[in-house]
């Protein structure tokens, strides 16, 4: 259902796009997150957008350093990271979470209902 891809190796500064294909069902009323673990480490949100009016959360960490986007056209979540940073390393994981109740700011890994594969991304020093 979700399908994620787009990590690699990259030189701390460097960029990576991250893409997140939704297929098999409409992801209308839904938030679209983008997570990451690093060994021995909580998964933590790192950004999110609304399927339906495109409102994004950040977490402190990556603001001013990620972009998430999407394309309806395409059912595909976008993360740019630009400046990447070696503590940037973890797998990346896109998930979709369902809006209950207008709460849009889903945070928690529990909050969200379907899970794409992980991504690796390493960003050497």
């Amino acid at each position: 259902q979700l399908q994620a891809s787009g990590g690699g190796l990259v030189q701390a500064g460097e960029s990576l796009r991250l893409s997140c294909v939704a297929s098999g069902r409409t992801f209308g009323g839904y938030v679209m997150g983008w997570f990451r673990q690093a060994p021995g480490k909580d998964r933590e949100l790192v950004a999110l957008i609304t399927w339906s009016t495109s409102t994004t959360y950040y977490s402190d960490f990556v603001k001013g350093r990620f972009t998430i986007s999407r394309d309806n056209a395409k059912n595909t979540v976008y993360l740019q990271m630009d400046s990447l940073k070696p503590e940037d390393t973890a797998a990346y994981f896109c998930a979709a979470g369902f809006v209950r109740s207008g709460r849009w700011l889903l945070s928690r890994p529990n909050d969200y209902d379907y899970w794409g594969q992980g991504t690796q991304v390493t960003v050497s020093s």
